[in-house]
């Protein structure tokens, strides 16, 4: 979860671009408390973002399960042991992947 804090409407406004900073900056949400009325958030338009962009793929039960598996995946690929290669060997395997000629040009 994102941190946050809360404040009132009037130290808000006394506060505004310091509380701007923090948000863009530091990555902190700030709620705003209204009396008697729904409170507000001021976020980084970034953080939203992510947000949304979760929030749409995530919707779909089966997109979720998609991803959620492909997560797993990954994490299980990331924490067996990587054998170390040669600078060489490394450059002939992408080349042959990426189907680039290892012939020599002459000009």
């Amino acid at each position: 979860m994102l941190p946050f804090q809360t404040t009132t409407p009037t130290e808000a406004r006394k506060q505004f671009f310091a509380l701007l900073e923090k948000v863009t900056d530091l990555r902190n949400l700030v709620v705003i408390n209204r009396k008697g009325k729904e409170n507000v958030v001021l976020i980084a338009e970034s953080d939203l973002s992510s947000l949304l962009e979760t929030a749409y793929l995530l919707k779909s039960p089966e997109n979720a399960r998609h991803l959620l598996a492909a997560i797993e995946r990954s994490q299980a690929r990331d924490t067996q042991p990587v054998e170390p290669k040669s600078t060489e060997q490394a450059i002939s395997e992408l080349k042959q992947e990426l189907g680039i000629d290892q012939e020599k040009v002459t000009v």
